[in-house]
């Protein structure tokens, strides 16, 4: 499948946030493929530009953030460990016995050792450790590694995607380069269908300690309308009906006051008419994505969410439907054709 070939190619290659260019020229590419043209901002956002067939200045604006959380080096002790503190939300629980890159003059790997539980304390064994208590093991001394790695160097956890049963797949970074790949199957569809806005497609940086990319390009670009892809909370055992979204059963369509009524209603009513499945996610406040900084952008932009269901966020086997994914990028492309038959100023007030 060629969101699973897309998959595996993004979340395989780094990008912790303010480090995306690794993985940022894969998406250049990916863009270029379907759009009319394709920048780099001063951030290192990029952007796509894809043409409406009548130039009637309709225009909307996508975003999937391009990067991911990861660690950064911050001291090499005397017997050459590895010192270490996160960049965005991780949490230390799940980096214990990890193995990972360290992004230096070369990639150097390593893994982040425990104490063996024949020598821990009761004690200890209940207690969880904090970031400052891991160290990342490399194999090499102290003198060695300071030819390869100095402090700052980012860090990424070591996994290849996985795929398991049916058309789920698991693996690191799936937040939000699932986002990026509802993005492209959503640029694939309306490469066959007639569609009057012009479509900006952002893969956007430094979502995950800010979602900085999203004020700088959503300002530079000032559409009328603004819809962020991201990941929700997909459901497990510890987790109530009430705070979580089904794997499987398509996006959630997101309402709050950071959502514009008539965009949450005409998303909804498009999956509704075209048979795609959708689920609904409530935001109370702000919703924690690129929506919140496109909503309040210069004069204001008419914003709305998607949240693909994602199982275990912010570890190393963030676990996701791709069917979730396809139906993302289908009821974005038909709620783009279906802005042709509407008159926007109308539209967008509240």
């Amino acid at each position: 499948m060629y969101l699973e070939e897309i998959l595996k190619n993004l979340t395989e290659t780094s990008g912790v946030s303010g480090h995306e260019a690794e993985v940022r020229e894969k998406v250049k590419a990916y863009f270029t493929e379907y759009c009319d043209d394709v920048q780099e901002d001063s951030l290192g956002n990029i952007i796509g530009l894809k043409r409406g067939t009548l130039g009637n200045g309709k225009s909307i604006m996508l975003t999937g953030h391009l990067d991911e959380i990861g660690l950064m080096v911050k001291n090499i002790d005397e017997n050459g460990f590895i010192q270490f503190t996160n960049i965005g939300g991780v949490d230390q629980r799940t980096l214990l016995c990890q193995e990972v890159i360290i992004h230096g003059k070369e990639k150097i790997y390593g893994v982040i050792g425990v104490k063996p539980p024949h020598i821990t304390t009761e004690e200890e064994r209940r207690n969880a450790l904090e970031i400052e208590d891991l160290l990342i093991d490399t194999g090499f001394t102290k003198e060695n590694l300071l030819d390869l790695v100095q402090v700052g160097d980012v860090i990424t956890i070591k996994r290849n995607l996985l795929k398991l049963q049916n058309d789920w797949i698991s693996g690191k970074a799936l937040d939000d380069r699932a986002g990026i790949a509802s993005l492209l199957a959503c640029l694939k569809k309306l490469s066959n269908v007639k569609h009057e806005a012009d479509v900006y497609v952002v893969a956007t940086v430094q979502e995950e300690v800010g979602t900085r990319g999203a004020i700088t390009s959503s300002y530079t670009i000032e559409p009328q309308i603004g819809i962020a892809v991201d990941v929700g909370f997909g459901k497990t055992p510890e987790l109530s009906q009430y705070d979580a979204i089904e794997l499987g059963k398509g996006p959630a369509i997101t309402v709050g006051p950071n959502i514009h009524p008539n965009i949450f209603n005409k998303i909804k009513q498009v999956a509704i008419d075209e048979y795609i499945d959708y689920q609904i996610e409530v935001a109370p406040g702000t919703s924690g994505t690129d929506a919140w900084p496109m909503q309040v952008s210069r004069s204001g932009i008419a914003t709305g969410v998607l949240s693909i269901p994602l199982r275990y966020m912010h570890t190393s086997v963030e676990t996701i439907s791709l069917s979730d994914i396809e139906k993302t990028g289908k009821l974005l492309a038909n709620f783009i054709v279906a802005l042709n038959e509407i008159e926007m100023e109308e539209f967008l007030c509240y």
